[in-house]
């Protein structure tokens, strides 16, 4: 157990153990005893078995006298819990069970220790890590759910996870350990138990190496989920880009990309986008501008030569790209023309017409509403000003100001639209190619 989790001292360390009365709790326990590590006792009562629970209780509390130790004891009416929290009994019970080992964790009274030297221990072994694996492959969850249960998972470690049910076996029967069996391990009514008493028993028939075999799979699961997350964080650093508070996938990127399906639903699982909504995603690539799916808390939607993500609660984008070979955009406020000279063109003087030297221009640009902390360098200044300081001296009121969107270069903003461009971008004697672009509100 040392070799397994070098992080755990004797004499600074101390453990919860969750003793259900079973074999492999009650194995669980004798080995923590022998080893001399310092631990309490936690037992949960889920009501489920009727006089068989109240059985259970008693027979821990008799295995905490007999290792003296100290025991904590929680009752839960976990069918009433389920019931009003909608979830299964097998979650609930979980749930219920995680949640006040790690209450009992935090105390400070009952561990007056720093939090990286306390840890709860479960008995989970390798049958349970197999029928962990198989469940969920018939879940599809991906390749995350592969990799069975994790030896250690914050402050909860499982010391005896490489073990086999049969080898625990033998260990209690070698020291002359007594335990009790729980009933419903035995019905098909939950389903860890129909893959141990059916499925594994049926497998096993035509692959004798059926354990063996799937053990090494989790292994090798493990170092491939490694790559595979390696290589999806790779590719979203390539598609994804925060600007201001949506992200931008440009959809020519995304088209080329191998596993294109699987890397959008690595991206999108975070804006809580489910698995069987991909294929609608999918489509949007080949959709018009301004189609569009919508996950419980997120937008996802088309935005000519970008998917564009946004919450919901700014469902109309604050945010658009301009392509070098766009020519007309409508937005909010109205429309912009583009067009591109490959001579000076002759000054206009109206404020809704931006001439600009192409030079100093990188594209896309990013037309945007403007924010707090935006700051420009006005036509004829070489000294920078605040838009905020520019709005007080162009007398705007508060709804205007609220309307006003800007252009940006390489985040340099070169037009307030319909104001005043940016002297970095100014038409010059030296100007060969210049952009135009011309406002219209609505």
């Amino acid at each position: 157990m040392q070799q397994a989790f070098p992080y755990v001292s004797k004499k600074h360390t101390k453990f919860l153990l969750a003793v259900s009365g079973g074999l492999d709790s009650v194995v669980l326990l004798d080995l923590f005893a022998k080893a001399e590590y310092d631990f309490l006792i936690a037992h949960c009562n889920f009501h489920l078995r009727g006089e068989e629970s109240n059985r259970d209780e008693t027979f821990v509390k008799t295995l905490a006298e007999k290792y003296q130790k100290e025991i904590f004891i929680q009752h839960f009416d976990t069918n009433k819990i389920a019931e009003q929290e909608k979830t299964s009994i097998e979650e609930t019970a979980r749930n219920l069970r995680y949640n006040w080992f790690e209450e009992l964790l935090s105390n400070e009274h009952i561990f007056p220790i720093s939090l990286e030297n306390k840890f709860i221990a479960t008995a989970h072994h390798a049958n349970d890590n197999i029928e962990t694996l198989l469940m969920n492959f018939f879940r599809g969850t991906g390749i995350a759910g592969l990799h069975g249960i994790p030896e250690r998972n914050r402050n909860i470690i499982r010391p005896i996870l490489f073990v086999k049910k049969e080898e625990i076996k033998i260990y209690a029967e070698e020291n002359n350990l007594a335990w009790v069996e729980d009933s419903t391990n035995q019905l098909e009514d939950y389903t860890r138990n129909f893959f141990r008493l059916n499925f594994l028993p049926e497998i096993k028939k035509y692959f004798p190496q059926a354990e063996e075999n799937l053990l090494n799979n989790i292994e090798r699961f493990k170092e491939a989920e490694t790559l595979y997350l390696q290589a999806v964080e790779a590719n979203k650093k390539k598609l994804l880009e925060l600007k201001g508070n949506e992200y931008f996938i440009p959809v020519s990127r995304l088209q080329k990309m191998q596993a294109k399906q699987t890397l959008l639903r690595e991206i999108l699982k975070d804006f809580h986008v489910l698995q069987t909504q991909i294929p609608e995603v999918l489509k949007l690539l080949s959709s018009d501008s301004g189609a569009y799916i919508n996950s419980s808390t997120h937008r996802i939607f088309r935005n000519r030569a970008h998917l564009v993500i946004t919450a919901l609660s700014n469902e109309i984008s604050q945010q658009i790209l301009i392509e070098e070979n766009e020519k007309k955009i409508i937005f909010e406020n109205g429309s912009i023309e583009i067009f591109s000279f490959d001579k000076k063109p002759d000054i206009d003087k109206n404020p809704n017409v931006a001439l600009l030297d192409k030079r100093e221009i990188t594209f896309p640009l990013l037309l945007r509403k403007w924010k707090q902390g935006d700051y420009f360098y006005p036509l004829g200044m070489n000294k920078k000003k605040k838009l905020s300081r520019f709005f007080i001296d162009q007398k705007l009121s508060l709804s205007q100001k609220e309307n006003v969107w800007v252009i940006e270069s390489g985040k340099r903003i070169l037009w307030i639209v319909g104001l005043r461009i940016d002297n970095r971008f100014k038409i010059t004697h030296a100007t060969q190619n210049a952009l135009k672009l011309k406002f219209e509100s609505k």
